[in-house]
């Protein structure tokens, strides 16, 4: 009684900060009964609030997993590299289950937190069924789909971030307080078969009033959810042996053992429901792919738009998205008005990935910006280690007023995914059909606007399953570069480590402006048009080798005069390159977090860390 109370509440107060206090007028504490709650939709939502509230608590997803999981890959670092630093150890897999105080080690820190958010969708997942009557309410049947989809998403990042985790899948009583680690087979099983059922109570988007907003779940989504779980559960990943998990077992990188969940089985129902959202979801992609990054900037973008799917409900003065991810502003600059901190910027692609796009391709200024807001408020070039998002910028972020939060809400997953995972398991189920590459075709032509005969033509050059394979893995890493999709991709595909190796050669090659690089010129030349707030940089192209006509300012020898560390930010000096990770031959042994000393040694025992951690 007591749980359901605190749930309740706890959506009371989200629901009043969102401005819709009046979804939830409850009578008095003493109705709060599970049956009360759950056979009144109104405070049935409030429950399912509840769950979303915990997305954007402090230590949750907001400061805690969405700002430290996703890097570093083969296209995004972590940009304050300094060996031994603990937050650089979390990108460079060097992660210690005693140390990282303040980040992730913590009693109250972000694995407790989402598991918080379990238990919150258990509560509610239970009275529904038992009270909602779901079978004949669309209303109430939409709640549990809803929660049911939640409640798969926050086991995926569970599973993403830590590899096996207990399995909790109903309210927690006094006998069941603590639980060993579960085999993850028994979670991605229990989470697809969820989303099956919840996928036929969902809306498609649009077609109803709350699929009408992106930070509410919708049938698209939900199809979407299963084939990121499905790809995942039936792809390779560090696992014990099983029935060792939570043993201390080393385990050893390997695909499930469970007939359940091999490709032969999941890809062909991941197919189905990504069909079904492309042919009946009503999603397409936006004309421009500035113009979406754009607009994901503002607080208030929460109206269905065509191509986002679900996004973290963060309200206007929550969540550390931009303040972490954006172009980086000095501080007391035009759009950082903090005169003492400077903001974005802690993450940015790796130097290399600039030149992985052709010059046509619309989604490379976008994406990699070298440049910064600096003391004078102009732009200015960051240096050559060190590269921004440019899909987030604060100076896009309305009203944003220089503290750590600023109110946008990051996506989760937008349709271009649904695009691309549908071509992926088309082309393992049947090799490259002209469905598979109209859905390559269809995200790459937005990225060759105005040049789609490019887009075109090389689509339709790749004749073999292996050649489609791997146009999938380029063109999952051009367009979703800075969404921190890529480490789990890499990790599905074994291809974490050998991605990640085949980086320091070219960076070297960058630095000595040499092999592939040997285009670059020794010096750059930039200048700021302040009217239009924009920097234009002269150099990083093949043929930019001697200084333009008219007024610009020089840069040096940017690319190979910081060869040491006398510049740890800007240069590319051997021990940054080394330093993408530094667990030595075998880093791909620390894909996965390990279980932090907090969560172990309150755990009496039940928790015991595996892989090479304990």
């Amino acid at each position: 009684m007591k749980k359901l109370i605190y749930i309740i509440g706890a959506a009371l107060l989200t629901a009043a900060a969102s401005s819709c206090s009046d979804l939830l007028k409850p009578e008095s504490k003493s109705s709060f009964t599970d049956e009360a709650v759950f056979s009144n939709y109104n405070l049935a939502e409030g429950a399912i609030f509840g769950i979303a509230d915990m997305l954007t608590k402090d230590k949750s997803y907001r400061n805690r997993f969405l700002t430290w999981y996703g890097f570093n890959t083969d296209i995004e670092w972590y940009n304050s590299f300094n060996h031994g630093d603990m937050k650089s150890n979390i990108g460079t897999y060097e992660l210690n289950p005693a140390s990282h105080t303040n980040t992730l080690n913590e009693a109250d820190g972000c694995f407790s937190k989402i598991y918080l958010a379990v238990e919150r969708a258990n509560v509610a997942i239970q009275g529904l069924r038992k009270y909602g009557n779901t079978g004949s309410n669309a209303n109430m049947a939409y709640l549990l789909g809803e929660a049911l989809t939640l409640r798969a998403m926050l086991y995926y990042d569970l599973v993403k971030a830590w590899g096996d985790v207990p399995a909790r899948f109903e309210p927690t009583t006094s006998n069941t307080v603590y639980a060993k680690k579960a085999n993850r087979d028994v979670i991605f099983k229990q989470i697809l078969s969820d989303l099956e059922e919840a996928i036929d109570y969902l809306p498609y988007p649009g077609q109803d009033s709350r699929t009408l907003r992106t930070d509410r779940v919708n049938k698209v989504f939900a199809e979407g959810l299963y084939a990121r779980i499905a790809l995942a559960a039936s792809g390779y990943a560090m696992r014990p042996d099983d029935g060792m998990e939570g043993t201390g077992d080393l385990g050893s990188i390997r695909l499930s053992n469970d007939e359940d969940l091999s490709k032969a089985v999941l890809y062909p129902k991941a197919l189905a429901h990504l069909k079904d959202a492309i042919d009946r979801g009503g999603c397409s992609l936006d004309g421009s792919f500035a113009a979406y990054w754009k607009r994901q900037s503002a607080k208030q973008n929460l109206s269905w738009d065509g191509e986002t799917l679900f996004v973290i409900p963060n309200g206007d003065g929550r969540g550390r998205w931009n303040t972490d991810f954006a172009v980086r502003c000095e501080p007391g600059t035009r759009y950082n008005p903090d005169p003492s901190n400077s903001r974005g910027g802690s993450v940015g692609p790796v130097p290399n990935f600039y030149w992985k796009y052709e010059a046509e391709d619309t989604r490379r200024d976008v994406t990699c910006v070298n440049y910064k807001w600096d003391k004078d408020n102009t732009l200015a070039p960051a240096g050559i280690a060190t590269w921004y998002f440019g899909k987030y910028r604060l100076d896009y972020t309305s009203g944003y007023d220089g503290g750590t939060d600023d109110g946008v809400k990051p996506v989760v997953m937008r349709y271009a995914d649904v695009l691309l995972m549908a071509a992926e398991i088309e082309n393992e189920l049947n090799g490259p059909t002209d469905d598979a590459k109209n859905w390559l075709l269809e995200v790459r032509s937005r990225a060759y606007d105005g040049n789609e005969d490019m887009a075109e033509a090389y689509v339709n050059a790749l004749s073999s399953k292996e050649d489609f394979f791997n146009a999938i893995i380029d063109e999952r890493a051009l367009e979703f570069c800075g969404e921190f999709l890529r480490k789990a991709d890499l990790i599905r595909w074994n291809l974490l480590k050998t991605k990640i190796d085949a980086v320091k050669p070219e960076l070297e090659a960058i630095r000595d402006r040499s092999g592939a690089f040997s285009f670059l010129p020794a010096d750059i030349y930039y200048k700021f048009d302040n009217a239009s707030e924009t920097l234009t940089i002269w150099g990083f192209n093949p043929g930019e080798t001697t200084k333009p006509a008219g007024a610009w300012n020089k840069k040096s020898d940017y690319f190979g005069k910081v060869k040491d560390e006398s510049n740890k930010d800007t240069g590319l000096y051997q021990g940054r390159i080394d330093g993408i990770y530094t667990t030595g031959e075998n880093m791909e042994w620390y894909m996965y977090w390990p279980i932090f000393a907090s969560q172990v040694s309150s755990s009496s025992g039940y928790l015991v860390n595996d892989y090479y951690y304990e």
